[in-house]
């Protein structure tokens, strides 16, 4: 059988998705989002599951399932195997201050040094300090291996993912077993690890009879942006990449870390890739944005949005869209307003006019994150590839293209599941390799390539306007 099923759980949707050797289908798409219970904000765990067995029940028999989601966020189980609660969302607000006292612990460049990770408040690391039920905790599984335990039984931790932790040594992929036990965290919470392609186990007898037949397992690079990178329709080492959805993380890929004390006070790092590559990259706020803007404004059409934002007056806004007052959800519009005229500039007047301030803002995150991930490692890059959801934005892609002066291919759109399903594939023996899985992803749908059209000196002089109010304070 050659049809494999991707699990690829987003921040705001997940999906079931088939690949049959030729190409991808959807079997079920169902929402996601936070939800708040017992005083935090949480994810619905269990509701995401009974969508993925919907979808598994949708998609028919299939050689082998994979599961990759965002990361971070993880279930604790207890000794019987029971979760302990729905994980905290990576929103939530209880690790605030928590870094900063890690830092002072252990050292901000000890800390680099080992995990060779960029500090984000929501880290794995950080929200594992801020629990309260570590003591009844036999097992931390960040989500796409708690979703891989109901399906199996099997307990583990597949290393992409891992290596967002922040307590995965960068050099050696194991956990960093020194560092765990200085920051007093319990060692035996953290499973055994996996690769992408290990087999992780059977479905359960009850959940093989639920979805109408059995199929086994396979870990794949469960971290959505690895399994994505993995997708990347790239035929040779000099590109950089866009993985854009909720987040855009954009960077290169590199056969070893880069741990550079100009790179830890840029805020890069080093994830773990398939094939032992890295992921040299930084997180840019991305989509979020816009996805919150919409929700502001009920019946507003994005096509329309997007034809009428194409059309305002370029630089007219411009915020940072990695300022830390976008972080949570709620009136995203008011709170770009407020950025606008804490930096002395006049608030857009419209939805258009908002969409094209952060549409210009994230095409500059990614234009900063793409030159610093070259300059930092010393790759040339000839081309952009910007693949997700993101890709399917024509003035984004356009944007990011001008801002970058590079060339942007964009697609595919569902480069993450295509990535997971590659890796079953190969797992299986039909793939051979990294350079023919994405030569496959190259021909697996449409691509569009843009061209850089833009004012480079224009482009040049926004970045200086964030540039220098960031160093301000104004940014």
């Amino acid at each position: 059988m050659t049809r494999f099923a991707a699990v690829d759980l987003g921040a705001s949707s997940g999906r079931v998705m088939v690949w049959d050797g030729r190409g991808l289908t959807e079997a079920h798409r169902f929402p996601n989002g936070p939800v708040r219970a017992r005083g935090r904000l949480r994810w619905d765990v269990r509701a995401l599951y009974r969508e993925i067995l919907h979808g598994l029940r949708r998609a028919g028999p299939v050689a082998s399932v994979g599961v990759d989601s965002w990361a971070v966020d993880y279930g604790l189980l207890d000794a019987s195997g029971r979760l302990l609660d729905d994980p905290v969302h990576y929103r939530d607000d209880r690790t605030a201050g928590i870094a900063e006292r890690v830092a002072a612990r252990v050292g901000a460049a000890e800390l680099y040094d080992v995990s060779g990770l960029q500090v984000l408040p929501f880290n794995t690391v950080y929200q594992l300090l801020a629990e309260d039920r570590l003591d009844a905790a036999a097992a931390m599984l960040l989500v796409p291996d708690l979703i891989a335990y109901w399906l199996t039984g099997e307990i583990g931790a597949e290393v992409t993912n891992a290596s967002t932790t922040g307590l995965l040594d960068v050099r050696t992929r194991a956990w960093a077993s020194g560092l765990i036990g200085r920051l007093g965290l319990p060692e035996r919470i953290f499973p055994p690890l996996r690769r992408p392609g290990d087999p992780i186990g059977s479905l359960r007898p009850e959940t093989a009879r639920e979805v109408g037949w059995t199929s086994r397992v396979t870990a794949v690079a469960s971290h959505d942006t690895a399994s994505a990178v993995a997708a990347v329709p790239a035929d040779g080492p000099r590109f950089a990449y866009v993985s854009c959805g909720t987040w855009s993380l954009a960077g290169v890929e590199l056969p070893a870390p880069v741990l550079t004390e100009a790179g830890r006070a840029a805020n890069f790092t080093n994830e773990a890739g398939i094939d032992g590559t890295v992921r040299y990259l930084r997180n840019v706020m991305g989509l979020w944005l816009l996805q919150e803007s919409l929700r502001a404004w009920p019946g507003a059409g994005l096509e329309g949005l997007l034809e009428a934002a194409g059309r305002e007056r370029p630089f007219a806004a411009l915020v940072d869209p990695d300022a830390p007052v976008f972080l949570p959800p709620g009136d995203m519009p008011a709170r770009i307003a407020a950025e606008c005229r804490r930096t002395g500039q006049e608030p857009p007047a419209s939805p258009p006019a908002f969409v094209r301030c952060v549409l210009e803002s994230l095409a500059l995150g990614h234009r900063r994150a793409i030159r610093q991930a070259a300059a930092l490692s010393g790759r040339e890059v000839d081309v952009v590839h910007l693949v997700g959801g993101g890709s399917r934005n024509a003035l984004l892609c356009r944007l990011t293209a001008d801002a970058c002066g590079l060339p942007v291919v964009a697609g595919p759109a569902e480069a993450t599941a295509l990535g997971n399903v590659l890796v079953q594939a190969r797992a299986a023996g039909l793939v051979s390799g990294l350079a023919e899985m994405r030569a496959l992803a190259a021909g697996a749908g449409p691509l569009r390539r843009y061209e850089p059209s833009g004012d480079a000196a224009a482009w040049d002089a926004a970045e200086a306007r964030i540039t220098a109010g960031s160093a301000a304070g104004a940014f």
